[in-house]
């Protein structure tokens, strides 16, 4: 009966024998092949961490606070401050909270805050009567659609349509085509919104609203604004596209008062 024979196991040496067994050509084609691969890992290494480090384009997250960053104003300083604003509000007059939002409809961290935050705000504390809610402009310079697209909401105001404009513009604003939308692409808004568009259009045209829209910013400055959004919650600063739940401790702290 034959005897079975024991499986040799292929070591590092025999690897290095078949290597020097073969022709030097043979020899610098598989080392370029190794070194293909390694620069290849190494490059996917750099992307991921790059990626980590920076954040996906288009998705902003909430950045935590940096050192550096002035202190959050004194809630009793900012009531004797602060000012709502022209434009309406959205909630219950006798509301026992009141927000005010000063944002730029181009800034993708207020988008953020708008599509995964604002509609829990909404069904929570504004449509049980807990919340009053404004809406101030702060426009950020880098932002070439920030004027514009305040001019667009002002004029949508006009007609009693802001808070149906407000949510036209951040829906394209999450979807990512502000960035090639003109001024012919607000007034076909206006349209699909059921405005006069030739009213619209003439409001537009014309900035109409610069003057409410320049004391939004210098009303933003006198309490402390220095980015958006930021909101003051009965006078107390919340900064950034902050989870529900950082708003929420704030709106409940105030209703326990």
């Amino acid at each position: 009966m034959p005897v079975a024979q024991k499986k040799k196991s292929f070591t590092l040496g025999d690897l290095l024998k078949v290597i020097l067994n073969l022709k030097t050509t043979q020899i610098i084609y598989v080392l370029l092949l190794v070194a293909a691969f390694l620069i290849g890992y190494l490059l996917a290494r750099v992307q991921i961490l790059e990626k980590g480090s920076a954040g996906t384009v288009g998705a902003p997250t909430a950045a935590a606070p940096q050192q550096g960053q002035p202190a959050a104003p004194n809630p009793e300083d900012v009531k004797k401050k602060l000012t709502v604003g022209h434009l309406p509000a959205k909630g219950n007059d006798s509301a026992k909270v009141t927000i005010v939002e000063f944002s730029d409809f181009e800034c993708p961290y207020c988008a953020l805050f708008h599509k995964d935050t604002w509609p829990q705000i909404v069904k929570e504390y504004i449509d049980t009567g807990k919340v009053k809610f404004y809406y101030r402009h702060w426009l950020l310079p880098n932002h070439p659609q920030a004027v514009p697209l305040s001019h667009v909401s002002e004029c949508a105001n006009d007609q009693g349509k802001f808070w149906d404009m407000h949510e036209k513009i951040f829906t394209e604003n999450t979807a990512g085509t502000l960035a090639t939308a003109t001024g012919d692409t607000y007034k076909g808004w206006a349209g699909e919104l059921g405005l006069d568009t030739n009213k619209f259009n003439s409001c537009y045209d014309q900035k109409t609203h610069q003057k409410e829209i320049d004391e939004d910013q210098a009303a933003g400055n006198e309490v402390g604004v220095s980015g958006t959004p930021t909101f003051y919650i009965n006078g107390v600063q919340l900064v950034g596209a902050q989870p529900f739940a950082a708003f929420k401790a704030a709106i409940d702290a105030e209703l326990a008062k």
